[in-house]
């Protein structure tokens, strides 16, 4: 049985009197993808950031394989509040990919990708660059390595933010809207990318809309509605026969196709782009 190497636990976060999560709960087992969507500001990139500590939660607790990040809870019902240090050595356990890419631009796509392992994992310079060169190889984006972010089209620049992610070896990526902020014709290519990063065995938590990818890809999908967990389960259970009013009404207001499920025996269709 694999392990379990993300628990969320009773996450809570409130901005003012407007609350954006509310007890939230559900876990992720090695290898597996599961996707979050919902509607337009229920929670789901609030949840995120605080999966990796980016936001900081008002109340519960996340762990990745089986390690508490930033809120740790002790005997007597006491909650610890780890230093920014002891956050910053944990945070490499997972990669961040966020909607707007989050490059340097005042770096060059190969120093990008370095920065984090010599400066964080204090890995020597040429072993952190022969792993970019490999992953810019892997991307298609080898000849790219001395350009700077502002040269690149949106799905060069997601795809670096992707290998910079994965350049710390992470165990788990998270994945926040990764096609919101590319052209319609190259999200194609991006939700592709993903499909053989997940059948790589990578472990990942994307927060998309992209419905058709969700069901093609996911192993699970959670359905976020109003800052809580509205339903949950296998992805074409969830999106082919949902329980909750909600998601139905949700599904119902989204076009999308039937591709087959990831893992499912017959050929692969392609993710539909809306």
């Amino acid at each position: 049985m694999s392990k379990t190497l993300l628990k969320v636990s009773n996450l809570a976060k409130s901005f003012g009197s407007a609350t954006a999560l509310r007890d939230i709960s559900f876990d992720v087992t090695a290898g597996e993808v599961v996707c979050i969507i919902g509607p337009s500001g229920c929670g789901k990139s609030t949840l995120l950031r605080c999966i990796n500590h980016l936001t900081v939660p008002d109340s519960g607790f996340v762990e990745v394989a089986g390690d508490y990040i930033g809120r740790e809870p002790k005997p007597g019902g006491k909650v610890r509040m780890q230093s920014h240090g002891e956050i910053d050595r944990k945070r490499p356990k997972m990669g961040f990919v966020f909607q707007q890419f989050n490059l340097w631009p005042h770096l060059s796509v190969l120093e990008n990708i370095v920065k984090g392992p010599i400066k964080v994992q204090k890995r020597p310079r040429a072993e952190a660059e022969a792993q970019a060169l490999t992953l810019l190889q892997r991307f298609g984006l080898r000849d790219k390595a001395n350009m700077f972010p502002s040269s690149l089209s949106g799905g060069q620049k997601q795809r670096v933010a992707i290998a910079r992610a994965l350049a710390m070896g992470p165990e788990l990526m998270l994945f926040d809207e990764p096609t919101s902020a590319l052209d319609p014709e190259i999200v194609k290519d991006v939700l592709v990318f993903l499909r053989e990063l997940a059948d790589s065995g990578m472990t990942m938590v994307i927060v998309t809309h992209e419905i058709g990818f969700a069901r093609h890809v996911a192993d699970r999908v959670v359905f976020l509605d109003r800052g809580v967990v509205a339903e949950s389960g296998p992805s074409n259970d969830v999106l082919s026969n949902p329980s909750n009013p909600r998601l139905r009404e949700f599904l119902s207001q989204i076009t999308s196709d039937q591709p087959t499920p990831r893992g499912a025996s017959s050929s692969v269709a392609e993710p539909h782009i809306h």
